[in-house]
């Protein structure tokens, strides 16, 4: 259990469910792409959202942002308090800032007191990658280095009697960022915000994620996540729901069962999978959706589903709810199973038939 932070209208710890997080790839001060970049985030699952602010222009950028943002809007500061206090001024939600890094006393004091009048939190974040020489050169890059990093700018708002914060410490390897988020969460209170930075391409980056950010959850240790791959951050948004709804942390959007196919299978089932994947991906609704490829397991998996094709030979048939509805061949099978969700969701909203489905 760790402490209460609230970002806008979104609880971070405190046992709230956790929180899914994104960072726009636009330049801030390009507004309107910016707003556009956030609505695609939202349509995909993100709750709070994070901006680069290199400089005093896109700091001013951050305060139309943040009135177009469904979400609560994060800024990202580094080294200059002044963009801490202009972000601040122009509406910020939240600030992630290191406040050992933004020059003496009187500057911190500045940040924290404008922080603490306008409820603002804030997160210190270490990256082993950017930790401080001395440091480096005393424990190496290590997790013990970056907890230690870590603390020291916690206990620098702790002098200004500042708690609203939350801490992150990511590597770009699993095994140091596991180490260095349960010393934490052995050492303080505050809410983690837990990732693998760094963590590469779409399909690299997202199991070191999902074995990473995984492991720390099942474990109890995390409120908040963000993955960081290199490519779309829809991308990061899916793959952070991915790896809450394996836990079963939270439930959000379609669970799709497939099995792996084998020698047994009689229709092309890989093409199906993967349109119907990307047609499911507007589906905010929980549901769960089998395609499986014979007779083994496939009608078992296809009646626990909300939808499901058990297969045969260039066919399969379509359950729903549990119960056989009928024969779909293979050149319509994704329509057939796509309208099947269709009325299956419209039922739920109406209350009908099937209203009370295996995850709504």
């Amino acid at each position: 259990m760790t402490r209460t932070v609230r970002v806008r209208d979104v609880q971070i710890g405190g046992g709230a469910p956790v929180v899914v997080q994104g960072m726009t790839k636009s330049d801030t001060r390009d507004v309107r792409t910016t707003l556009d970049e956030i609505a695609r985030y939202v349509d995909v699952g993100c709750e709070i959202v994070r901006v680069a602010v290199p400089d005093l222009e896109a700091a001013q950028a951050v305060g139309p942002i943040v009135k177009g943002s469904p979400i609560p809007v994060v800024a990202d500061i580094h080294f200059d308090y002044r963009l801490a206090l202009e972000v601040m001024r122009q509406g910020v939600d939240k600030l992630r800032l290191n406040p050992g890094n933004i020059g003496d006393k009187s500057r911190v004091e500045t940040v924290v007191e404008e922080a603490r009048a306008r409820a603002i939190p804030i997160r210190v974040g270490v990256n082993a990658g950017s930790l401080e020489k001395t440091l480096k050169l005393d424990l190496g890059r290590t997790a013990e280095a970056m907890v230690k990093s870590a603390l020291k700018h916690v206990r620098i708002l702790e002098e200004h009697d500042f708690h609203d914060i939350v801490i992150s410490l990511k590597a770009s390897d699993v095994p140091t960022t596991l180490a260095a988020y349960r010393l934490m969460a052995k050492t303080v209170d505050y809410p983690l915000h837990v990732g693998v930075t760094e963590a590469g391409t779409q399909f690299a980056g997202a199991i070191k994620s999902a074995v990473g950010i995984g492991t720390l959850l099942a474990e109890g240790i995390g409120d908040t996540i963000r993955v960081s791959l290199t490519g779309p951050g829809e991308e990061e948004i899916r793959v952070a729901w991915e790896i809450l709804k394996s836990l079963k942390l939270r439930e959000r959007g379609v669970d799709i069962v497939a099995c792996p196919t084998c020698g047994r299978i009689q229709f092309d089932m890989w093409p199906v999978v993967e349109q119907l994947e990307r047609r499911l991906a507007t589906v905010a609704d929980p549901l769960t959706v089998a395609i499986m490829g014979c007779a083994v397991n496939g009608p078992g998996e296809a009646q626990d589903a909300d939808v499901g094709i058990a297969g045969g030979k260039n066919m399969g048939l379509l359950f729903r709810k549990g119960e056989r509805v009928r024969r779909v061949e293979q050149a319509t099978m994704v329509d057939e199973v796509w309208q099947e969700v269709q009325d299956v969701l419209e039922e739920a909203r109406q209350g009908g038939p099937g209203a009370e489905g295996h995850h709504s």
